[in-house]
């Protein structure tokens, strides 16, 4: 890898997806240019895929990992030996379209306000559908993967939207870096909201990239509604939720918030997994002294104002939280 503005490096973590790896990474080598560079951090797997990673794929770097750290773990690890002027982070059950990394770039080059770039990520079983086309937040706390299951043709538009799924984006190193990377208590899930949720913060803008085209399997170590998922996404929402929030919005939407979660307990009670959600948010409770001291050096970097924020966020909350569920559950239903 040799020096340049443009430089990138591929980070993708890995704990056991020794099946997914030959996919993944022969179409991420397909992005690179001589300035780019590929890092796979293993999180301590004991299905061979450092040494299939070492055999196979000689160009990359590894990172061998002793334990598991978790998406956020992992990647910060990456992260902190990347050369690349960007990072772009990739699931390994993920698999790049010829093209992905040049459009996240040139979608940055664009603007350098621009600190965050989401992919049009599509169904690896359907890629007519999408799975993610950036992150949304609601104004009551609760994120969302937008256009989440509809048809590719609805939404191909360069646009500003709130964050990006963790699956496939692209961030800037140093704004990264400036905002501490990852939170790490995070483990999985709701991590990357986080991630976007600070870089809004200190006046970063997100876009979505619809030419960066990524095939997702979607959930293969979690899996759909699992209650390790269920868990870590209800918990680490109001971790979100309080640390980044600014006091006006904070106050505004507390209410609303807690009507969210009232009905996310209806939800996960319907689908028997209500136990798991209780369990989720007395932990997030727990934790709170803590999250409202990261929230005080979060809240004074901020550069930006609650009204930007306010008019990123989406406000038919209902709606868009039944339509990407009633998805999820029959996607479910048919693995």
């Amino acid at each position: 890898m040799t020096s340049s503005p443009s430089a990138a490096s591929i980070i993708v973590v890995n704990y056991n997806g020794r099946r997914w790896l030959e996919r993944c990474l022969s179409s991420a080598i397909d992005q690179l240019t001589p300035h780019d560079e590929l890092i796979v951090v293993d999180n301590g797997s004991t299905d061979g895929s450092v040494d299939f990673v070492e055999r196979a794929f000689p160009s990359v770097r590894i990172l061998a990992l002793s334990h598991n750290s978790g998406f956020a773990g992992g990647n910060n690890a990456g992260a902190r030996v990347a050369q690349g002027h960007y990072i772009a982070f990739l699931n390994n059950d993920a698999s790049p379209c010829l093209g992905w990394l040049a459009s996240l770039k040139s979608a940055a080059e664009r603007d350098p306000s621009v600190g965050l770039v989401a992919s049009r990520i599509v169904f690896m079983h359907d890629p007519s559908i999408v799975d993610s086309a950036g992150d949304g937040l609601a104004r009551w706390g609760g994120a969302f993967k937008r256009a989440h299951g509809c048809v590719v043709e609805e939404d191909s538009q360069v646009i500003e939207v709130f964050g990006a799924c963790g699956a496939a984006c692209l961030v800037r190193r140093d704004a990264f870096l400036e905002i501490g990377g990852f939170d790490e208590a995070f483990f999985a899930v709701y991590e990357d909201v986080d991630l976007s949720y600070r870089l809004q913060l200190r006046g970063f803008r997100c876009v979505y990239a619809p030419d960066a085209v990524v095939h997702h399997a979607g959930s293969a170590t979690l899996g759909i509604l699992s209650r390790q998922s269920v868990f870590w996404g209800q918990r680490n929402m109001e971790w979100m939720y309080v640390k980044n929030t600014p006091w006006p919005l904070l106050v505004l939407t507390l209410p609303g918030h807690v009507v969210y979660d009232l009905a996310a307990a209806l939800h996960f009670a319907r689908l028997r997994l209500f136990r798991t959600f209780a369990t989720a948010k007395w932990s997030a409770v727990r934790e709170l002294p803590r999250v409202l001291r990261q929230r005080r050096d979060v809240q004074r970097g901020r550069r930006t104002t609650s009204l930007r924020l306010w008019k990123l966020m989406e406000r038919r909350w209902i709606a868009t939280k039944f339509r990407e569920k009633r998805f999820d559950v029959k996607l479910a239903s048919r693995r």
